[in-house]
């Protein structure tokens, strides 16, 4: 699933440090978060669907790789990110 364009400028521009930061470390984060909350409704009714279950956990690897490359650079923006998203260690 693709986010649609307006929500995705939304968390852009929410969590970017520019109007135009789409590849920042947080910016990634909160896109990956978005798609992970989707897919976790969408397999709470589509039990069956393990292509899907297999995605989001990939996409859950690859935001806890990019959230570890972050608390190592710089502790204070990790810190706020996982705040704002409501993200366990």
């Amino acid at each position: 699933m693709a986010l649609d364009q307006a929500k995705k400028q939304e968390i852009v521009a929410k969590y970017g440090r520019g109007e135009n930061d789409t590849g920042s470390t947080e910016v990634q984060v909160a896109l990956i978060t978005e798609r992970i909350t989707y897919l976790t409704e969408h397999l709470k009714t589509n039990k069956k669907d393990h292509s899907s279950r297999l995605g989001l956990l990939k996409l859950v690897g690859q935001r806890r790789r990019l959230m570890r490359y972050l608390k190592n650079t710089d502790f204070a923006r990790y810190n706020t990110i996982k705040e704002a998203l409501g993200l366990r260690n």
